[in-house]
Parts: structure tokens; sequence; C-alpha cells
């Protein structure tokens, strides 16, 4: 198998890299966070510039001919400067779903706008009693003359303040856990009805609960075919998680770099502690969970157009695998930080928030090990 990169992506990479680097600094992005906005207008500017926002997207819906594995590499350059701008829910997850299922129209709306920054998309999926269950909806859209009519409560929406469009989970029928009867809506966030209460998440980035009250959506807001949305649904999700994987790689590389070269500059005893044996071998771990999980990425990314089943053991086995080894090089980095890592000053306690949060998104450890185990079995 062909794990060598286009020349494309290549330049790709090297211009995204250059850029985390010169504008993504630490302490330029400790003064985004925690800036009102929570984001750079300008940087999600630039990306469109660079085509960053396009890559994935065909030529003929506006984009550059591009897929997943181009997702996969320039999330890997996000997760090492920590980019908070919402390019998974923008670009992957709504994008993913005018993709596969948008109609004409709603590609010519909505890509363009993607393409050029202009159009800044959340995924309204979670439900507070949703444990992870992509089926698991209580949020409603009742037909009423040739609208919908939405009613409910999204939970952790990240990157809803910024948006400008959301894509919503809601139920056109069926009962709560019922596979059947799920739909997918594109709805305006300026639409009458939403109210959304914003807040800062631990890791930096920023999310919404989002409340539905007798919100009115016309007919052509509908993805895809009305009550039988959840594959799609999931599909969409595995290529986030795909995503994902390729961000916490990259911030776990920039994690164990960081510790290798405290290691070398802390002195103990009158010499560095990298000397120390015991530490050589935790940061060679370090190093050791940082490759597993590139190479279980790559196989999950690669497996994103299989069949069904292929692809869903493919991305639960790398979200099992990944979140492991991101939790594993964050503990280990702050272990050998000793108390500066928990310090605000010190860049590794952001990787460390980064790292742990990341089991948390579109199903944890134990989720995925039982969604993976059933499908074995």
């Amino acid at each position: 198998m062909d794990f060598n990169f286009t020349e494309e992506q290549d330049m790709v990479r090297d211009g995204l890299s250059r850029m985390v680097r010169e504008q993504y600094g630490p302490e330029e992005r400790r003064q985004l966070i925690a800036s009102d906005a929570g984001w750079s207008k300008a940087i999600w500017g630039q990306l469109a510039e660079l085509g960053i926002l396009g890559m994935s997207f065909s030529e003929e819906d506006g984009g550059f001919g591009g897929g997943a594995i181009d997702s996969m590499v320039i999330m890997e350059e996000f997760g090492k400067g920590l980019v908070v701008e919402p390019f998974v829910p923008t670009v992957v997850c709504a994008g993913g779903f005018l993709k596969h299922a948008g109609t004409a129209a709603q590609k010519e709306e909505h890509i363009g706008g993607i393409v050029s920054g202009e159009r800044v998309f959340a995924f309204a999926y979670a439900e507070p009693r949703g444990r992870y269950d992509l089926a698991n909806i209580e949020t409603t859209a009742k037909k009423d003359g040739g609208d919908y009519v939405l009613n409910g409560h999204k939970a952790v929406v990240i990157g809803a303040p910024w948006a400008s469009h959301l894509v919503v989970t809601a139920r056109t029928g069926g009962e709560r856990t019922d596979a059947q009867g799920i739909s997918v809506f594109v709805v305006d966030k300026s639409a009458d009805g939403i109210v959304t209460r914003d807040y800062a998440t631990v890791d930096g980035r920023r999310a919404s609960e989002v409340y539905f009250e007798n919100v009115r959506v016309p007919a052509d807001a509908l993805i895809g075919e009305e009550g039988n949305a959840l594959p799609l649904i999931e599909r969409v999700t595995d290529e986030a998680i795909a995503a994902q994987c390729a961000e916490a790689c990259g911030a776990m590389k920039v994690a164990h770099a960081m510790t290798l070269d405290y290691a070398k500059q802390r002195k103990q005893f009158g010499v560095p502690i990298a000397s120390f044996q015991v530490l050589q071998h935790r940061m060679v771990d370090m190093y050791t969970e940082y490759e597993c999980s590139v190479s279980m990425t790559y196989l999950a990314t690669l497996r994103l157009d299989a069949d069904e089943r292929t692809r869903k053991e493919a991305v639960s086995a790398a979200k099992v695998r990944v979140a492991q080894a991101a939790h594993h090089v964050g503990q280990e980095a702050i272990q050998i930080h000793g108390g500066n890592g928990m310090t605000d000053e010190y860049a590794i306690g952001h990787y460390f928030k980064r790292l742990t949060i990341f089991d948390s998104e579109f199903g944890n450890i134990d989720h995925h090990m039982k969604r993976h185990i059933a499908l074995a079995s």
C-alpha cells in the first residue's frame, strides 16, 4: 500500500505548517482564546484564501478535488498548533452532509460560501440524554404545510457561537431511540425561535447549548431523505472522527517534542533529567503511542469509502487506540514537566487539555470499544 502523499498535499502541508508556526504560537493562541470572539475571522479568511476550506470538495462542487486524505493532512497541522477555528464542524461535517446527500440547489447555495469562508457551520447533534447514541434524539421536526417546525435542545454544539448556520438532526417520526424517523436539516442560526447559551470549553474552544422553540424551516432545508438519515449521520460522524484522530496525532507529536526538549533543559542533581533512564523509557513510550496512532489514523481514513461495516470497524478501532494514546501522551507530558505543566503559561498544559477532551467527542473509548466488538462478533 502506498502511503506517500501527492506533491499537492505536501505543498498544502508545508504552507499550512508555516502559517500555524508564524501565526498560531502559544502566546498568540492564548490571547486569541481569551478574547471576546475566541477565534480569528482573519485566520479563517486566510484559510479560505489558501484553499484550505475547499481542498476536500470536488471540482464540480466548487472545490479543489480532494477528499478525506486532504482533511487528514490539514487536521494534523491544526493539531500541532491547537487551532480552534471550526474546520471540522464546517468543512468535514456540514460539507460532508452536503457532498453525500445535498441537492444541486443546496450545494450551490452553501458549498461556495464554505469554500470562501463566508459561511460557518456547527453540527447540532448531541442531546443531554443522548449518551453518544446518534439515534437517541428527542428534538422534533414536525411537518406544517410546506415547512417543518423544530423543537428541542442540542447540547455542547462546538463552534455554534461563531456559526451562521446549523446542521441539525431531528426526529420526524418514531420513538426516541428508533433508528428510523431521523432527518437532517440546514438551519439559519438567526431564525426566529433559536436561543443559544454560549460558553468556553476546557480546551479553549467555544460551544453553545442551542434551544429550538417552534423554529420554522422550509422543506428544502431537509438534507437527504426524510426519516432515513441515520446511515448518513453515521458516515459523516465517522469522517469527523478520522479527522479528529489526525488532529490528535499532530497534538501528540508536539507534546512529545516539548517534553523531550524540557527534559533536556531541566536539571536535577546537576544533570538534565533526560539522562535518567526511567524518563527515557517513558518518552520512548510516548513516541511509540504517537506512531501507533498515526498508523491507525491512516487506516481509518483510507477506509472511509469502504463498505459500512469495514468503515465503522476501522474508525472505532482508531478512535479507541488514538484516544488511549492521547490520554497516555498528555498525562506523561504533564508528569515529566512537573508542576510547571499545569500552569497556563506553559503550552504543554493546553495540549494536555485538548488531548484529554478528544476522548469525549463523537463517542468515547467505551462507546467505540462496544461498537467495534458488536461489529466484529
